[in-house]
């Protein structure tokens, strides 16, 4: 799109045509005015896997583009690509754009070479960097431009990334009016496409939908998870089984729904180099495999799509007591919706002894275990936590999914060291229910508590009439 938008040569307004890009005033001088130079730097990479042969490779391939695009100048070294890139410039007074995809392809697939890397960022510096050829250089990839200390080869570029695209936002998938044009267009159920592949979202724009995953689902009519199809998902596996740094009690937490603070500033934007659970945790940003809160700079699992990849890894890296308490998940939800409140307290009591989460110690942690007792929930209820309604906040609401309305609604009122049945009246007293009003005929109350002494859950279940 953007080789078709910028190389000169050719007349692509056509392809633009009553696009939103038609209509900016820059449109006409941008179009069709530069000397455009499209790398596919994963190309070259299979080709030679040597930094030496990918660079000669690269060269002899641009030198040869050029040479047959401009046979008149007087070159003083045909051999020398940024001589000639300059030759080319002073004659013709056209600069040259750069659009280089797979940019990271190297720090991906030689993780461990840093002399490789190194060399790769010194030519694309020297290629590019204070370059008056250059108009404007353009590159894509999962990871954002190296770090070396506290400086980087590549300091002049604006980066877009996960953590922060700014105004690219819009971009970076599918926005939801765009996903409900194509729901319409797709006879597809717009809330499960949502419940399937939302929740990423950034300073400006709280919903954006995994393009790729939309797409797929779209065409082949069926909701499934798409991204083990992907390189990356060994990446995630590799990750949850290194368990950096007490990364599975966080993976753990992330699983039940919780949101997590984390620093995605020391990250130095490869794969092999951690100091704390935090880059791990942000290198899953940047591969897709959580979201990330800017303006809280928390991190969490976006959607059932890739919660259901965290399930498959964790079961690849032997986690068995916490796929153990999913499993589980299911039976206490049937427990719970036939009102069992003693098999509802077992239960959690064997997701807190498989889980072992470290700080079991308030309400926040009893919440977790809550949620991921109740992890089989997400595939019939929306999930809210902290629900403001009536004289204060529900601590757990399950709102029945439009597909699953017969399913009963449920407040989840928590207590630590107090009793389930204060938890219950709690809900009443405060009035939770009007939050809940439609579902007022099928409804249960759920008081949930644990005391640290005896070390037990107590559990109350009522339908509320």
């Amino acid at each position: 799109m953007l080789a078709a938008y910028y190389q000169r040569g050719c007349n692509s307004s056509e392809l633009f045509k009553n696009l939103k890009i038609e209509k900016n005033y820059l449109f006409e001088k941008h179009l069709n005015q530069y000397n455009v130079i499209f790398l596919n730097m994963q190309d070259f990479l299979s080709r030679t896997n040597n930094i030496e042969k990918m660079k000669l490779l690269l060269e002899k391939s641009i030198l040869r583009d050029i040479l047959r695009a401009y046979p008149n100048i007087d070159y003083l070294d045909k051999t020398d690509l940024i001589g000639v890139l300059l030759d080319v410039y002073e004659e013709e007074k056209i600069p040259f754009i750069f659009i280089i995809d797979e940019w990271d392809c190297i720090f991906r697939e030689n993780k461990n070479d840093t002399k490789f890397q190194k060399l790769y960022l010194d030519f694309l510096r020297n290629l590019l960097k204070d370059k008056k050829y250059v108009a404007l250089a353009y590159m894509t990839g999962i990871l954002p431009v190296k770090k070396y200390g506290t400086h980087s080869a590549l300091n002049m570029f604006d980066e877009f990334s996960m953590t922060n695209p700014k105004q690219l936002s819009e971009f970076v998938g599918f926005t939801e009016p765009e996903v409900k044009e194509l729901c319409k267009k797709y006879n597809m159920d717009f809330e499960e496409t949502k419940r399937w592949y939302d929740g990423y979202h950034f300073e400006n724009l709280k919903h954006i939908y995994s393009p790729r995953s939309v797409v797929s689902a779209m065409l082949s009519k069926s909701f499934d998870s798409y991204w083990n199809q992907t390189e990356t998902f060994e990446a995630l596996r590799d990750y949850i089984i290194l368990n950096y740094n007490g990364l599975k009690d966080i993976v753990i937490e992330l699983l039940s729904g919780s949101h997590k603070k984390i620093n995605v500033s020391k990250f130095t934007n490869d794969m092999t180099t951690f100091d704390t659970a935090d880059d791990v945790l942000t290198l899953l940003i940047h591969l897709g495999y959580l979201g990330y809160d800017y303006t809280t700079q928390e991190v969490f699992i976006p959607n059932h799509e890739i919660a259901s990849e965290f399930y498959n890894a964790i079961e690849s890296a032997g986690w068995k007591n916490v796929v153990k308490a999913i499993k589980q998940s299911d039976g206490l939800l049937k427990a719970t919706w036939n009102q069992d409140a003693h098999a509802v307290a077992n239960g959690i009591e064997e997701v807190h002894f498989e889980t072992s989460i470290l700080k079991y110690n308030d309400e926040n942690s009893l919440t977790c275990v809550i949620s991921l007792a109740y992890y089989s929930a997400k595939a019939y209820y929306t999930e809210i936590r902290e629900l403001p309604t009536g004289k204060g906040y529900a601590d757990i609401v399950y709102i029945p999914l439009k597909n699953h309305q017969e399913k009963p609604a449920m407040i989840v009122e928590l207590k630590w060291d107090k009793s389930a049945k204060g938890a219950i009246s709690q809900i009443k007293d405060k009035l939770y229910i009007q939050a809940l009003e439609e579902y007022k005929d099928n409804l249960l109350l759920v008081g949930i508590n644990y005391d640290p002494k005896s070390k037990i859950h107590q559990c109350i279940i009522e339908k509320f009439l």
